[in-house]
């Protein structure tokens, strides 16, 4: 049951144990997942292309989430990004939907409501 038509969910955050449930949890319902340890992993090894959204810790050394996103925006790349924090109000959920995310979750999360993100930026792509 591959959901993703051939594109990959991205998954770029700093906290190993958290990239691995993120990555059992989106192949148990058929996605293909990549996950990155790091903002600059991500933009170093990642096929354009083939990525269908990016689901981005905003809290990581070296270039954090937010840095990412705006860089993703700024050279024009059309990739849906899911932003996940342990650290979200209000002015954070609002600085990272201005600069493009299509959607702001926030540590601990549900898994239904990851998942429905992921199939709604996927759709947008």
């Amino acid at each position: 049951m591959v959901q993703d038509n051939g594109r990959v969910v991205c998954v770029v955050d700093d906290d190993a144990s958290l990239r691995r449930s993120l990555r059992n949890l989106l192949t148990s319902v058929g996605f293909r997942v990549e996950t990155f340890q790091s903002a600059e992993t991500f933009l170093e090894t990642v096929h354009r292309e083939n990525t269908g959204c990016v689901v981005l810790d905003l809290r990581m050394t070296g270039m954090n989430g937010l840095d990412l996103l705006r860089h993703l925006s700024a050279t024009g790349s059309r990739i849906p990004v899911i932003i996940l924090t342990a650290h979200g109000d209000d002015e954070t959920r609002q600085r990272t939907l201005q600069a493009g995310a299509v959607a702001f979750l926030t540590k601990p999360f549900q898994s239904a409501t990851l998942l429905d993100a992921v199939r709604t930026a996927l759709a947008s792509a």
